[in-house]
Order: C-alpha cells, then structure tokens, then sequence
C-alpha cells in the first residue's frame, strides 16, 4: 500500500465519506469546493492507496431482532503465535462476533458479540466459546445501552492560517 501525504482536501473528502458514504460525488464535490472530476481522481486514490478501504450499511440491531450486546473478555492458554492464529480463524466463523480485538494485558481478547436474546447469547458461550481450544478464561458483560457509537476515526482538519490559504484550496 503506497501512503501519500495527505492534504486539507484530501482530510476533507475523508471526513465527508466517513460521515456519509453514499454522498454523491457531485455533493461531495460542492462541500469540498472541487470540481467533480478531480474529487472522483482524488477519492478513488484514496482507495487505491488504502486509506478508504470499503464502505457500508450502519445496521440497527434491534430493528433486525438482535436485542443483546456483549462483550466477552478472553483469556487463553497459550499465546504462542500459532495459538492466537487459531483462536481467530475460529472466531472469524462466528457471525454473533461482530469485533475482536487482541489486547496487552491480562486479558488476551476483547469480543463484541450480538444476539437475537439472552438465551441465543448464552447457548453461543456454553457451545462455541467456552468449549474452544486453548480458551482458559471468560468474563462477560452485557451492554445496557450505547452512550456512543461514532464509527471510524476522528478526521483532524490542519488549521489554515490566511483566507489565501482557504482560497488555495479552491
């Protein structure tokens, strides 16, 4: 993956994406201040070079029947590289794994797991993730509510110092 340095505009069209991804390129093109064909080069660079690398749906889970968000803490065995492999080509068969992140620290894992109930959430403990090879510890917390679901990451604008600066973005 080629990185490149990016720009005010390239930031911008990044923030825009990122809020709204299936903004039109001729919308997204008027709130940037570019014409439509150097926005379209600039965002499919972007791409090319992997700083946008896909794009979706935000899903209501609810909505879906999915009532139960939780988090499961997991403690292995072993953390032999060729062990946490196989813990997470197992977890990657687990569709109510919606993320996992591999900690520092005590716990090895942290799992976001969604279910359609309190029931569904439990048989995928006793059935999947306990039994799992080399899994020693479990600790489970379920999600009362979602304080705050910003997805991505904060898109720092650089700050333009003159009103030429703003007009050379033009």
């Amino acid at each position: 993956m080629q990185k490149v340095r990016l720009d005010q505009i390239d930031r911008l069209i990044l923030r825009n994406l990122q809020a709204d991804g299936r903004i039109t390129n001729l919308k997204l093109s008027k709130l940037i201040g570019i014409s439509p064909p150097p926005c379209l080069r600039r965002v499919r660079a972007l791409e090319e070079t992997g700083y946008i690398k896909s794009y979706h749906a935000n899903l209501n889970p609810k909505a879906l029947g999915y009532n139960v968000t939780a988090f499961a803490q997991v403690g292995l065995i072993s953390q032999a590289e060729t062990d946490l492999n196989a813990f997470e080509k197992t977890v990657h068969k687990w569709p109510e794994v919606r993320e996992c992140f591999m900690l520092a620290g005590e716990i090895d894992y942290l799992l976001k797991i969604v279910a359609k109930d309190w029931e569904a959430f439990q048989a995928f403990l006793t059935t999947k993730l306990t039994p799992t090879d080399n899994v020693n510890l479990i600790k489970s917390s379920l999600s009362i509510r979602t304080a705050k679901l910003e997805q991505g990451i904060p898109v720092k604008l650089d700050p333009i110092e003159s009103k030429e600066d703003q007009q050379n973005l033009r």
